[in-house]
């Protein structure tokens, strides 16, 4: 399993989630090119760019093919990974993705990180202010700016591996209604709603991330559900996990 990180953030943010997944695969979270210990290349990469990095990094370590959890800008990441690299991917998580195509104004993303603050994890706020200084601030908008101008609602059209969407009933930066929209999208999508996490389930909430996530990532098989009917039903019954 290999954990891809969200903005400005690198893999430290992740391994509460690593250590909840370890005692039933090999887990790997590495850091995005220009963010946590990885170098800081002159240029600012795209999301497209991101993905080939992480393809390349497969290639480094000898990684042909692996089930995929990504946060927030990492979703984008993994989209693109199984749309441009789509031999490399076995399925996907995806938590808390970004951007809602109806707020993708940097301010309004930024105000969204404000809001979720009080519902993670203290610790978080620590993590986070380091990792931020050490990619960057030029780094970081330049970063934000490809995340929201990335069509993540139209590219998983064409993901055809088995993919699971994770939404927190705190996240405020990520829409519940967008969310069902993306499941529903995805040819093979599912959605699982955790109630009380914000958008860093994966570090605030990891033991029930695991739980939601758990059964999807090891079957053996997949069986397309129908999203539109699950996503109904949760417009009843918010709190419901899938």
């Amino acid at each position: 399993m290999i954990l891809v990180h969200g903005l400005g953030m690198s893999s430290r943010y992740m391994i509460p989630l690593a250590r909840q997944l370890a005692p039933y695969r090999r887990v790997y979270a590495p850091d995005l090119p220009g963010f946590g210990l990885s170098d800081k290349p002159p240029h600012v990469l795209t999301v497209r760019e991101l993905a080939d990095a992480l393809a390349a990094w497969m290639d480094a370590i000898g990684i042909d093919r692996a089930a995929f959890i990504g946060n927030s800008l990492g979703c984008e990441v993994l989209v693109e990974l199984a749309l441009v690299h789509p031999q490399r991917v076995d399925r996907l998580v995806l938590q808390g993705p970004t951007p809602d195509p109806e707020s993708r104004g940097l301010v309004r993303q930024v105000l969204g990180f404000f809001a979720i603050a009080p519902f993670e994890r203290w610790s978080l706020a620590w993590v986070a202010l380091a990792d931020y200084a050490r990619g960057g601030i030029k780094r970081y908008i330049l970063t934000l700016r490809s995340m929201v101008g990335n069509r993540i609602g139209e590219k998983v059209l064409r993901v055809t591996q088995p993919t699971l969407v994770v939404w927190g009933t705190r996240d405020y930066i990520v829409p519940y209604a967008f969310v069902t929209s993306l499941a529903a999208a995805l040819p093979r999508g599912r959605l699982a709603v955790i109630p009380g996490a914000a958008h860093g389930i994966n570090y605030s909430h990891p033991k029930a991330f695991v739980s939601a996530l758990l059964p999807f990532l090891l079957a053996t098989g997949h069986r397309p559900r129908d999203v539109r009917r699950e996503a109904r039903h949760r417009e009843t019954h918010p709190s419901g996990t899938a």
